[in-house]
């Protein structure tokens, strides 16, 4: 059974009834998440029951040694997550034998998460859970939660490998929801090519939560990486002791933000009354539109009674334009008015502002130990934080009650985690704020100046592929390891499972046996499944001058974040890479107040492996294939961190890497390229391409359940092994996640919104919020704006 329905619609309900009732027959539950967060959630609400049946713990990384005997021989409602499930409990199944043979229910929450690699990991983890499970004579229930998605039971069923049945129907009753599109300035300042550079999302992020916490409204900031949240809360918490410094300076007490201020620090001009302004673009009824604009340092604005949305939490109206529907039935009104009704918790709008402002505002991310995440969770709780810049780790069903706001600080990714995250304020059925902050990036362009493409659409199906022989292969190891594999056991992991055994049977990894296939290695074969996608043993990052261990990045990974030179952030500490060695594992940082982040850029080579399928696509072709990608870190940038004004360009010296993945790439014939170039008119037909790559990559993730940074591209003029001018985009992991497989499906929907995301944006020659990538390895050189829009009219052509 698969539960599809928004966030706040009582899914934690529809699985606890269940699992309390099959506990109370005597059987035992096991429980899946994907972060420890939203278990430790789950199993503070089990406690709250006060059921003496129940006996619930979390088995993870945070559980102690000496607590994990008692979880195994004790607990009937195990909460854990896939990783432990992969590396622990199914490798030493045996140690488990009383809570196997009682195994009633799997419940799998906000299985929507599981998608790309990652989700093709799950799933055959899940084909080993249904194996072991089997040896003891269970057969359990699986029961998945997930926000809304696109055909759930389709995608439950390719998860678990299960027939499933859905609840899609939601009637579950909610406050408003005020949505804003927000799209930051452009600048005065130039980057590369001289191209026009926009105030960057996270810096509109950290001053809308410094004034939202000046005005008391319990507000989440969502950011795309564990930096961005260190970021955002380093310099809202320094807005916030500059406010706090005019104040002591003329004390006064105020109430509503600009009654006692210095002038200096009143609203006008501002939106939210934002200490550097910004541009907003509110859509009502995802139709029409109102705006407020600034320059960048607040000028052109508003007054208190013009803002876009009014004194949120105030009471004052606010234009009713401003307000989008949220889909499931979410009713919009026409006025602002956020509950603040948080007496229980001690917090609301009688606080005393004279206590330190920055101490309300913290990070939240992956990385931080356990003791701290949980602290953090609680304080947010009851009010003592009244501002959380975090990753997606809040994003699933974590209940933060209270909450009044949310901002997003770029596109999540996928219309699911936009709902998620949006219906992180508001649980309560109170009324809330979410606005959407854009990056200077083609997608995130795109959807402010076409609401559309949000508003009123389904959200994306669940993209995985469990036949991935890069995916399967490990896991067909550590299957084999746990209880031989038989010919039986082959319809559970697939119809690829059995040319991928005779692949590892002649690798030496597997040995055949008339009962079957086993694992006669010494080593745990669960260590070759590295189901997160990091490919390889994790870099430890050590403060060079003390020996303290800072944290850890995954291998690939350190080549872009933790390179010689980069800027690294802990805690809302910075430091700065003084060596990364990578046989070492290590990168050595020293304590730094950079006024700059840095950027990694490679270079790429692609070569085609072979064409799985073709089509006519206007006057050229569309394929998909298998391609082999080799890429290199060449370089990094420095950016300043207010404005994302380019300061240099270092080189870098690192290892190349090599990727074979699947792809989507179209050619055009040299014929069709001669109504590319008008009369008069130069047109770089290398740049037209490479501008169309760059936007093209950017605009996948609105079609396929991906994330800019999981895909790739590579564009020339003449690749040798098509002979004609070639566009590829193809999947940064081994063996492929489905995403360019999903861009082939969609192309003309796909490369349509790419023609016009480049066509709408208001630059004249190019920028990063249309052609420009912070990934490219040339430079963005060279880029040809207007020649990316012909080629693609010419591609486009029916």
């Amino acid at each position: 059974m698969i539960i599809a329905t928004g966030t706040a619609s009582g899914k934690s309900l529809a699985y606890l009834v269940p699992a309390v009732a099959d506990i109370f027959a005597g059987g035992t539950v096991l429980y899946l998440t994907p972060t420890k967060a939203l278990a430790a959630d789950q199993l503070r609400a089990l406690r709250k029951l006060r059921l003496t049946q129940v006996r619930a713990a979390t088995y993870d990384g945070d559980t102690p040694p000496e607590e994990r005997r008692w979880v195994r021989q004790n607990a009937n409602y195990v909460l854990t997550n896939p990783d432990m499930l992969h590396r622990s409990i199914l490798p030493r199944h045996s140690s488990w034998s009383s809570f196997w043979r009682r195994l009633r229910l799997v419940v799998v929450d906000e299985c929507h998460g599981y998608r790309g690699v990652f989700g093709s990991h799950v799933a055959q983890i899940l084909r080993r859970l249904r194996r072991v499970a089997a040896r003891y004579g269970s057969s359990p229930v699986f029961l998945l939660a997930s926000a809304t998605a696109s055909d759930p039971a389709a995608a439950g069923m390719r998860l678990t490998g299960l027939e499933m049945a859905e609840v899609t129907t939601d009637a579950s009753p909610r406050g408003s929801t005020t949505f804003a599109l927000w799209e930051p300035p452009l600048t005065d300042l130039r980057g590369e090519s001289g191209a026009p550079v926009r105030r960057t999302a996270t810096a509109e992020a950290a001053d809308l939560l410094a004034d939202l916490v000046i005005e008391d409204v319990r507000t989440l900031a969502f950011v795309r990486s564990r930096r961005a949240a260190e970021a955002v809360a380093l310099t809202a918490r320094r807005t916030l002791e500059e406010v706090e410094a005019l104040l002591d300076a003329e004390p006064q007490p105020y109430g509503e933000y600009g009654e006692g201020l210095p002038e200096e620090m009143s609203d006008a001009g501002r939106p939210f009354g934002s200490v550097s302004g910004g541009a907003g673009q509110a859509f009502g009824d995802g139709a029409g539109d109102g705006t407020a604009r600034g320059d960048a340092s607040g000028a052109g604005g508003a007054r208190d009674a013009d803002r876009p949305f009014g004194e949120i939490g105030g009471g004052r109206e606010r234009p009713s334009s401003v307000a989008a529907e949220i889909p499931q039935g979410t009713k919009t009104s026409d006025t602002a008015e956020t509950s603040h009704e948080t007496a229980e918790t001690g917090a609301g709008r009688g606080t005393d502002h004279r206590v330190r402002l920055a101490d309300r505002v913290a990070a939240y991310r992956a990385g931080y130990l356990a003791d701290d995440r949980r602290v953090l969770e609680k304080a947010l709780r009851s009010g003592e934080l009244t501002g959380l810049a975090t990753t997606n780790a809040l994003e699933l069903g974590v209940d933060v009650s209270g909450l009044d706001a949310v901002l997003i600080a770029g596109w999540p990714g996928t219309r699911a985690s936009l709902w998620q995250q949006a219906g992180r304020a508001g649980r309560a059925g109170q009324d809330a704020l979410a606005v959407l902050i854009a990056r200077d990036d083609p997608l995130d362009t795109y959807i402010v100046h076409h609401p559309e493409a949000v508003f009123g659409q389904p959200v994306e199906a669940i993209v995985l592929d469990p036949d991935n022989p890069y995916v399967l292969a490990p896991h067909l190891c550590a299957a084999a390891a746990e209880i031989p594999l038989t010919e039986d056991d082959l319809k559970t992991f697939g119809p690829a499972a059995r040319g991928v055994l005779d692949d590892l049977v002649e690798q030496g990894l597997l040995r055949r046996r008339p009962t079957g296939w086993f694992w006669t290695s010494r080593d745990h074969a669960a260590d070759l499944a590295d189901i997160r996608g990091s490919g390889g043993a994790p870099v430890q990052v050590v403060e060079a001058s003390t020996g303290r261990l800072l944290g850890t990045v995954d291998e690939p990974s350190a080549h872009t974040m933790v390179h010689a030179g980069a800027v690294y952030l802990h805690q809302s500490e910075t430091f700065v890479v003084d060596v990364l060695d990578l046989e070492a594992g290590v990168a050595l940082v020293t304590a730094a107040d950079p006024d700059y982040t840095t950027f990694a850029r490679d270079v790429t080579d692609i070569r085609v492996m072979e064409s799985l399928r073709s089509r006519p696509f206007g006057p050229g072709t569309l394929h998909f294939g298998s391609v082999e990608v080799t890429r290199q870190v060449v370089s990094y940038l420095k950016r300043r961190t207010q404005t994302g004004e380019v300061l240099g360009e270092e080189p870098l010296d690192l290892p190349p890497r090599t990727l074979c993945t699947r792809a989507v790439w179209w050619t055009l014939p040299t014929p069709a390229l001669a109504d590319l170039v008008k009369p008069g008119e130069a047109v770089d037909l290398g740049g037209a391409a490479h501008a169309a790559e760059h936007a093209s990559i950017g605009l996948l993730p609105l079609f396929a359940t991906c994330d800019r940074w999981d895909i790739g591209g590579v564009s020339t003029e003449l690749h040798p092994d098509t002979g004609l001018l070639t566009v590829f985009v193809y999947d940064g992991h081994d063996g492929g996640a489905g995403f360019a497989e999903r861009g082939y499906a969609r192309a003309s929907d796909w490369l349509t919104a790419t023609r016009e995301a480049i066509a709408s944006c208001e630059c004249e020659r190019g920028c990063p919020s249309c052609i420009q990538s912070p990934k490219c390895g040339n430079g963005n050189e060279p880029l040809d704006k207007a020649g990316a829009i012909r080629l693609l009219d010419i591609l486009l052509a029916t």
